[in-house]
């Protein structure tokens, strides 16, 4: 602000609160009338020849000057107000202890004036402080003068009339100009808060509709989601497990060679719709982390099984390094999202690496009995990343470059997917790269301990779900006791299903509700693999309506069925009175991508469920342990 600004709309903003506002004006012209209220009085009292009257009123007019071209400069309204009041309060007491040595009708308007003035502008602590300032001396002057007990060596000064009625007359003018301007300000400011809680609660009431719809959305595009998987698994179901058949009909070189870029085109598409999925789960907030008990060695071995496969056929070294510390530890976390990290950090180094080596290193950094912290660092030797890029390859549906989505392929989502994965764990990622001789990805968990002592076993880890075709893989263990892995180590043979009459000792009694029946036909060739001959009901009802008049060890039962779904369906069984019907183990066959299905599947009273399109290892396995348990 210019010095010689003197205009109170310059010193004005709209940031300034209305009572601000008010208080600046109030000051502003309250100051100009104190200041030709001082001048009247210093005229009255220095015709009258009262000297110390006059170099009060007189210094007490510098003051208004002073403090006026101040907030006209500055405007700092609670230094000026804290400067008037001390001043005010020394010239009122001085006044009445010294020069005119009795409480007249001015000092007790100037009294009101402080009063007023204080907890208008500084609120109720400063303003009883100046409050009880000026009353409490008063009134023990007035005290004293009463008991006789006041003397002063010092003849006070007395004014004539006019200048009483000068005063008093001015000291009205403050007190009315006071309480007027900032009651009116205090009515404008309940009107404006009245008329903002007004537009506030409309507000609300848009975004409670807001809310209201987001939540619409988000619920039909999850729904779209799932009906859209649904009808893309149900075909890849029958691709994947067509290609499944015929590979176990020990068909030619050439027809293998054929059904494995089928099945490889297949496991790739299948992969993108659960990047897609598994993404849109993250962010809708719908993801819960379980804290189940599980040894992280053979969690690594079992993730890294079907990773060096795909390694080898890339002429990479893959190297697995787990702390031996770790083998005989059971620790609490989620193993699924711990899989799905490391899958997806393995997964792209592997991608990303075209000669050199991908190494998994797992590491005990901390060890506090019942709290451990392990470090992971995933290590290739690829391509690298631009340092400008580091933070853009964790956004979704993005890559460093659009060459990079050329040359590559993928969605985009996998780094994406592990970052949120570790943001909602509390987890840092780090990332280390040099454009052309590779990266690492680095971070730190920490997982409380069991603590019994896991039994020394052999572990055959099952491979993830891939674009190609893993095997099972055992990693050993070297000769210092950490479990390292590279192309070399002995690949035992895929794990083939048994025969269920080796594994039960008794024919198995099958009921499959499917309506789909390019789906029934491969449901049929698939058990007719495993001698067995399954009982088809094309619809939820007459799945219930079999049941009443057979004998079942167990049902598969699809949940998007026509007449009567798959979880009515269940229900229904369940209620039948026959114990032996009422309790057949239901497995839940579905190609549903919705969040709560697992918990759906368990409220309608099935046992299980295995998602379209699934392995029929995998399948059958859930057979067996339920059929051995009945």
């Amino acid at each position: 602000m210019s010095f010689f600004n003197f205009s109170i709309y310059k010193i004005l903003n709209k940031d300034q609160s209305i009572l601000d506002q008010a208080r600046i004006r109030l000051l502003y012209y309250g100051m100009v009338l104190a200041f030709i209220a001082m001048g009247a009085l210093f005229i009255s009292v220095y015709l009258q020849h009262l000297p110390y009257m006059s170099a009060s009123a007189a210094v007490m007019m510098v003051i208004l000057a002073g403090l006026f071209k101040y907030l006209t400069y500055k405007p700092d309204w609670r230094i000026i107000s804290h400067i008037l009041l001390v001043t005010g309060t020394v010239v009122n007491l001085f006044t009445v202890f010294y020069l005119t040595q009795q409480v007249p009708i001015t000092t007790i308007q100037i009294i009101i004036l402080v009063i007023m003035f204080s907890f208008y502008m500084l609120g109720q602590n400063w303003g009883m402080f100046f409050s009880l300032l000026n009353v409490l001396p008063v009134l023990l002057f007035m005290v004293m003068a009463y008991d006789h007990s006041f003397f002063f060596d010092f003849k006070p000064e007395r004014t004539d009339d006019a200048t009483e009625i000068i005063g008093v007359f001015a000291n009205f003018i403050l007190i009315i100009f006071i309480h007027s301007h900032l009651y009116t300000a205090f009515i404008k400011n309940i009107r404006e808060l009245k008329a903002t809680g007004e537009e506030q609660a409309a507000l609300n009431i848009k975004f409670e509709k807001a809310i209201q719809k987001a939540e619409k959305s988000s619920q039909a595009q999850a729904e779209f989601l799932s009906t859209m998987s649904h009808e893309i698994r149900t075909p890849l179901n029958a691709v994947i497990g067509m290609s499944n058949l015929l590979m176990m009909n020990n068909p030619r070189a050439d027809q293998n060679e054929n059904l494995e870029i089928l099945k490889f085109s297949a496991n790739n598409l299948l992969a993108i719709v659960n990047d897609v999925l598994d993404f849109n789960k993250i962010e809708s907030g719908k993801i819960v982390f379980e804290k189940i008990r599980f040894n992280l060695v053979e969690l690594m071995q079992n993730i890294c099984g079907g990773q060096i496969i795909k390694a080898e056929e890339k002429g990479l070294l893959f190297k697995l390094d787990v702390d031996s510390s770790l083998r005989k530890k059971i620790i609490f976390g989620d193993p699924t999202r711990i899989t799905q990290i490391i899958f997806n950090l393995v997964s792209n180094a592997i991608k990303f690496t075209s000669q050199g080596s991908v190494g998994v290193r797992v590491t005990c950094l901390e060890d506090r009995h019942n709290m451990i912290t392990v470090g992971f660092s995933v290590k290739d030797t690829g391509i690298g990343i631009k340092k400008e890029n580091l933070e853009s390859i964790f956004e979704p549906f993005t890559q460093e470059s659009i060459s990079t989505t050329r040359q590559y392929g993928g969605t985009g989502l996998g780094l994406a997917i592990v970052k949120r994965l570790m943001e909602l764990q509390g987890v840092q990622l780090n990332v280390k790269s040099t454009v052309g001789e590779g990266s690492e990805f680095l971070f730190n968990m920490e997982f409380p301990v069991a603590t019994e002592v896991p039994s020394e076993r052999r572990f055959v880890p099952k491979p993830q779900a891939t674009a190609a075709t893993p095997s099972a893989f055992s990693v050993p263990a070297n000769s210092n006791g950490r479990v390292t892995s590279t192309p070399d180590a002995p690949t035992p043979p895929p794990v083939q299903a048994p025969e269920v009459a080796e594994v039960l000792n008794n024919e198995l009694r099958v009921l499959i509700a499917e309506d789909n029946p390019v789906n029934v036909m491969l449901m049929k060739k698939l058990f007719s693999k495993w001698k067995i001959v399954p009982t088809i009901a094309d619809n939820g009802e007459r799945a219930v309506e079999i049941v009443q008049y057979g004998n079942f060890d167990i049902i598969l039962m699809d949940l998007q069925m026509p007449v009567m779904n798959g979880f009515d369906a269940s229900k229904e069984i369940r209620k039948m009175a026959d114990p032996a019907k009422a309790n057949i183990p239901i497995i839940a066959l579905t190609a549903s991508a919705l969040f709560d299905i697992k918990d759906q599947v368990a409220a309608a009273g099935m046992n299980g469920y295995v998602a379209k399109p699934f392995k029929p290892d995998e399948l059958m396995e859930k057979i067996q342990s339920l059929v051995a348990t009945v």
